[in-house]
């Protein structure tokens, strides 16, 4: 398994409840751009249309810009690839109260490109500040340990 992109601020700001797979819709210059390490989930978000699953917001530009499609757009949302039982699972515990999904990084399965995803609950700024002090602390302790 082979990652081309992680959002590492997603673990900081939010409590990750379960951790979830899905393919995408994409196009051959995305494949390769992707393959590159050009695409970026920095302030992504999946979210629901009707009964299917989009990221919406994901950074993945043209493998090569002048050979584009016509009206290219490199933050499209990008249809995410489920079975109808795992649409209704999600859906179902996206309706409880502060839930949300958020993309977790880009990778390779089987050689075909996948988006891990998680349910998450925001953290809030106290929660945030407490993960900053516990880091602090166990550096501090590492340092004098050698």
């Amino acid at each position: 398994m082979r990652v081309f992109t992680e959002n590492r601020k997603a673990s900081f700001s939010y409590e990750i409840l379960e951790r979830f797979e899905a393919g995408l819709v994409l196009l051959g210059t995305e494949v390769k751009s992707i393959k590159l390490g050009r695409a970026s989930l920095t302030g992504s978000y999946v979210v629901t249309q009707g009964n299917e699953l989009f990221l919406t917001g994901g950074h993945i530009p043209a493998y090569q810009p002048k050979n584009a499609p016509a009206g290219y757009l490199p933050e499209r949302n990008r249809k995410l690839l489920l079975t109808k039982k795992e649409l209704n699972y999600l859906r179902g515990r996206l309706s409880q109260k502060g839930l949300t999904f958020v993309p977790l990084r880009l990778y390779t399965n089987d050689e075909k490109i996948k988006l891990g995803f998680a349910l998450a609950k925001p953290l809030k700024k106290a929660d945030r500040r407490e993960i900053i002090k516990k880091r602090d602390v166990r550096r501090e302790i590492k340092d004098a340990l050698g």
